[in-house]
């Protein structure tokens, strides 16, 4: 094949992706412009829970907002809602900054559109998403369960004196109704293509009923992409890492590898050089692929969406505490969710 064909084909494997997530992310500007996640956040905050309850709990809307909306969508529009909530409550922020992120690449796993990593390792043979749903839950809840106890372990966390403001209103405006759209269009729709486009065609269309400047972080996507094209194009004539993942061991080997070069070039071009060739093990390379992640924030885009948005509420990052803690919890989360899918 022509190098022309080969860079063709590294972009049809990779354009659905990047399509579905700027429709997510267009539909969750939509819905924070309504006030959608504030009202549940504020809702959860003033719950009768103690703080390490409050925290779970907002670390569970977190897992569910990322299985349906995706990881980015989550992380930008989510990390704010935590970190006002702890203000709120007079916690220290930091389980909930630190758990936002941690949570979001945790519970990335249950659905094909809940990250881009899955639809682009999917596409060599895609699934019906209720299908790799019931294949990928016993992972799901076991990544989610550990990430959230650790989280809620690794801090002190103590409740302090609750902050006076009125209770954000909750309306079913076009955010939400263009959220459940998407939710339903993921889960519904097999076919990758048809369903990216469908949710970027829900989230124009809520954009422009809401009159909003779209909120997509078109550079950085575009540089993903090409980098995604590049390697993916790298990987059909140079066949070293398709061949690394059938010949240098199992599905531990293979989530491994997932982790580690995702660490080391972002977890989508990751996704495309690992997956050229249909990989050995599909399931444990998503396991590395979605979590490994969190023992960097070179490991993907949710991580640097995720810097944006705290710098957007001025909660102080420290990319040291970020690696120390992903140093104990990335290897608890791929032993136990290999473990939970009997790989």
């Amino acid at each position: 094949m022509t190098l022309a064909h080969q860079i063709l084909l590294a972009a049809g494997q990779a354009w659905p992706a990047f399509v579905l997530v700027a429709g997510l992310l267009m539909i969750g500007g939509v819905a924070a412009a309504d006030g959608l996640f504030e009202a549940i956040g504020g809702r959860l905050a003033s719950a009768p829970l103690g703080p390490r309850g409050l925290l779970l709990a907002l670390l569970g809307l977190v897992a569910i907002v990322t299985a349906i909306l995706n990881l980015d969508t989550s992380v930008v529009f989510l990390t704010p809602v935590l970190v006002h909530a702890a203000r709120q409550r007079g916690i220290d922020e930091r389980p909930y900054l630190y758990g936002s992120v941690f949570m979001a690449n945790a519970a990335s796993l249950l659905l094909p559109g809940s990250n881009l990593t899955n639809l682009l390792v999917l596409r060599a043979d895609p699934e019906h998403a209720a299908t790799f749903a019931g294949e990928m839950a016993p992972a799901w809840i076991a990544a989610c369960s550990v990430t959230a106890v650790f989280v809620a372990t690794a801090f002190r966390v103590r409740d302090g004196q609750v902050a006076p403001g009125e209770m954000p209103p909750f309306r079913m405006g076009a955010g939400a109704v263009a959220a459940a759209a998407a939710a339903v269009l993921v889960v519904a729709v097999p076919d990758a293509q048809r369903s990216s486009l469908a949710v970027l065609g829900v989230g124009l269309a809520a954009t422009t009923l809401r009159r909003l400047e779209p909120r997509v972080e078109l550079r950085v996507l575009s540089a993903l992409f090409g980098l995604t094209v590049a390697l993916g194009t790298l990987a059909r004539l140079w066949d070293a890492p398709g061949r690394l993942l059938v010949d240098g061991g199992g599905a531990w080997a293979a989530a491994g590898v997932g982790a580690l070069t995702s660490i080391a070039c972002n977890n989508l071009p990751a996704a495309v050089l690992l997956s050229a060739r249909p990989p050995a093990h599909p399931q444990a390379l998503l396991v590395g692929l979605d979590v490994g992640p969190n023992l960097a924030v070179t490991g993907s885009l949710s991580a640097f969406l995720w810097l944006r948005s705290a710098a957007s509420v001025r909660a102080r990052v420290s990319l040291a505490t970020y690696s120390r803690l992903g140093l104990v919890l990335v290897p608890m989360s791929l032993a136990l969710s290999l473990a939970a899918l009997r790989l």
